[in-house]
């Protein structure tokens, strides 16, 4: 489905907002600032090239940290990835 063209800002603009609510809502009783932070840096990656690029770094230099990454933001990329390595390693 096409995006409407004001769709990306206005995305943007939400995952800094929900970045940015992350430790206000951190402060409550559970976990729900860490769901907050996560569907901000979605959003974020989903429409900022040079959050993907950073996150792509990121991933270079932390592979543990990324691939628990990727399996919490449920990348097809890294599933696809996954499923290469498993039948080569048969």
């Amino acid at each position: 489905m096409p995006r409407l063209p004001a769709s990306r800002p206005l995305q943007l603009v939400l995952a800094v907002f929900l970045i940015v609510l992350a430790p206000v809502v951190g402060l409550l009783p559970g976990p729900g600032g860490v769901f907050v932070f996560a569907g901000g840096l979605v959003l974020l990656l989903r429409n900022s090239r040079w959050a993907r690029r950073h996150f792509a770094k990121a991933k270079r230099r932390w592979p543990r940290i990324g691939a628990l990454a990727d399996k919490g933001l449920r990348r097809g990329s890294a599933q696809r990835r996954r499923a290469v390595e498993q039948e080569r390693s048969r």
